[in-house]
Parts: structure tokens; C-alpha cells; sequence
């Protein structure tokens, strides 16, 4: 039914447009009319009437239609005439045998107007369908180059943020070498260093999750696709499997990536263990300068003592020695005679 209407529609259209340019060809109204009958009646198979022909022009009173109708079957029929002249016939036959076969080349006229009316309209038909299919096969065209277009995208968002992570994985590797430098100055430095790759491994860990989530859909989305495009489904193919091998390559450049950056993370770690061993030797041989040291600050505070004591001594002994010698020097002066009896008791001897 909607077929039909659809039919309809697109012959009144064409009909309407090949009115307007008869329009322009002929400015009268008799004439538009007539040349309209001709149009409906040979073009198209329609047989005119005055409220289609007024429908249609839509000039001049409704009796110009009819008088411009009438005119058309007269001239039809007075063309259609056919006259048998033969010297032999009498004139009644002639006339009878000119309206049989005037009847039966209308009959055929008519019969054949049928047939072209129903192939007009078979083909018609036909030509909707094409359209419909036409359309609807671009339809499915535009649907497809949308999911492939989102495919596409899909895939680009995946490896530019394959790329960050990379980009990500070389800084949290650079950073790793200067927390490896300043292990050796603070303890600090030590527990950054730890820190930093395990966020680093969080987060690239969930990136990687993503990566995968996302080449998971553009593979679904291009399965189903495949399944769509009947015409193109070899290069469907062949885009999805490199799809596929873009998506395994970045998976295992990702998985590679992580394993040397947890071997990276162990190296370092190993390395941060022999520097606590160092630190640990270090300090020990510090405490025990410390402790040498002191054991010498305490020797040598004695050696001061000692010397000082020393020192304290001989002044004592010396101051000691000058006061008996000068008692004899005056002694001596004063009774040279009893110091010669007196040498043996000295006041230092007694004292001694």
C-alpha cells in the first residue's frame, strides 16, 4: 500500500514538472490543455478528464478543460479513422470493414496502453524497491564506517596512552636512578625510592587494564562489523587482524616494560641492600674511632696530668735543692771549722 502512494506520488510529481514546461511552450489555454491531454493520455496511459485536467493546469474556467477534452476524442477519433477504398467494394462494405478495423485497432490500442501501464507500473515498482535497498544499504554503509571510525579512535586513544605510560616508565626509571644517588646521603631518599615504583606499578598496571578493556572492544566492535558487511568483509579482516597484531605488540611491549622495570626495581633494591651493609660497616668503624678516640682523649688528659704533676715535682724539688745550698754558703763563712765536721749531715741527708 505504501508502495502504491509512494508511486503516485513520483508520477504526479513528474507529471506536474512536464506541465510547467509545457507551460512555457504553450502560453494558451486550448492549447496547454490539449497538449496536456496528449501527455496523459500517450506519455503515460491516463485516460484525461476535465476535473483532472483542471487539477492539474488550473487555468481558465472549468468549462476550458471539458471544450479542450472534447476536442481531443474528436481529433482521436477522426485519426483513428480508417478508411477502405477499393474500386470493387461497395461503399456500405467499405465503411463496415473501416469501423471493424477501426474496433480492433482501438481494441489494440487499448490493450497495449494496459500492458504499458502495468509495466510502467512493475517498474516503478521495481525502481522504489532499488531505492529502498539502495537506501538502506547506505544506511548499514554509514553505520559501519561509524563503528570502524570509533574502532579507529578506540585504537588511538589506546596507543597514545600505550605512549604516556612509556613516557611515564622512563621517568619512574630516571627517578629511580636519582633516589639510587640519594640513598647514599639520607635514609629518606630510601624510602622514596621504594615508594615511587610501587606507584608507578599501580598505575601502569592500571593503564595496562585499560589498554586491555579497550582492545577487547574494538576487537568485539570489528567482529561484529565483520558480520554486517557482506561486501567488504575480506578487508574487514584484514584491518581487524592487524588490529590484533598492533594490540598483542603494544600488550607485550607493555608486558616488557614491566618486567624490566621490575627487574630494575630488584636491581635497585639489591643495590640498596649492599648500601645499608656499607652504611651498617661504616657506622660501626665510626663508633669504633669514636670509642678509640676517646680511649686516646682519656690517655692524653692522663699524659698532661702526669706531666704536669711532673713539672709540679721538679719546681718543688729544684726550690728545695737552692734553699739547703745557700744555708751552707753562710754556714760555711761563718765557722769554716765546723762545717769540715759537719759535710756528712747535711740537712738533705737527714732528710733523705
Amino acid at each position: 500500500m505504501d508502495a502504491s502512494l509512494a508511486l503516485e506520488a513520483q508520477l504526479h510529481a513528474d507529471i506536474a514538472q512536464e506541465i510547467d514546461q509545457l507551460r512555457a511552450q504553450f502560453p494558451r489555454t486550448q492549447e496547454l490543455y490539449r497538449e496536456v491531454c496528449v501527455l496523459l493520455f500517450f506519455r503515460h496511459g491516463i485516460t484525461p478528464t476535465a476535473n483532472r485536467l483542471y487539477q492539474l493546469v488550473k487555468k481558465g474556467s472549468m468549462s476550458a478543460p471539458a471544450e479542450a477534452l472534447t476536442r481531443f476524442w474528436t481529433n482521436l477519433r477522426e485519426k483513428s479513422r480508417v478508411r477502405i477504398e477499393h474500386p470493387d467494394l461497395p461503399a456500405e462494405l467499405q465503411s463496415a470493414t473501416g469501423e471493424v478495423v477501426a474496433a480492433l485497432w482501438t481494441r489494440a490500442v487499448d490493450m497495449a496502453h494496459d500492458q504499458l501501464a502495468a509495466a510502467q507500473l512493475e517498474a516503478q515498482r521495481s525502481v522504489a524497491e532499488a531505492q529502498a535497498r539502495q537506501a538502506q544499504a547506505e544506511a548499514e554503509r554509514d553505520q559501519l564506517r561509524q563503528e570502524l571510525t570509533g574502532s579507529a579512535a578506540a585504537l588511538d586513544g589506546a596507543q597514545a596512552r600505550l605512549a604516556e605510560r612509556e613516557q611515564a616508565l622512563a621517568i619512574s626509571v630516571a627517578a629511580a636512578s636519582t633516589l639510587q644517588e640519594q640513598v647514599r646521603l639520607a635514609q629518606q631518599g630510601e624510602q622514596r625510592l621504594q615508594q615511587a615504583p610501587e606507584t608507578a606499578r599501580r598505575d601502569f598496571t592500571s593503564e595496562l587494564d585499560k589498554l586491555r578493556a579497550d582492545g577487547a572492544l574494538a576487537q568485539e566492535r570489528l567482529k561484529a562489523a565483520e558480520t554486517r558487511a557482506l561486501l567488504e568483509i575480506d578487508r574487514e579482516r584484514q584491518a581487524a587482524a592487524r588490529l590484533q597484531k598492533e594490540l598483542d605488540a603494544a600488550t607485550r611491549k607493555a608486558e616488557q616494560g614491566v618486567s624490566r622495570h621490575r627487574d630494575e626495581v630488584q636491581k635497585l633494591q639489591g643495590q640498596l641492600g649492599d648500601l645499608r651493609q656499607q652504611v651498617g660497616v661504616l657506622q660501626g668503624n665510626l663508633d669504633a674511632l669514636r670509642t678509640e678516640n676517646a680511649r686516646y682523649v682519656d690517655e692524653a688528659v692522663q699524659a698532661r696530668d702526669q706531666r704536669d704533676q711532673l713539672a709540679l715535682s721538679l719546681t718543688h724539688a729544684a726550690a728545695k735543692q737552692k734553699v739547703p745550698t745557700a744555708k751552707r754558703t753562710a754556714k760555711s763563712t761563718a765557722a769554716p771549722r765546723k762545717s769540715s765536721g759537719s759535710v756528712g749531715k747535711s740537712p738533705r741527708t737527714k732528710k733523705l
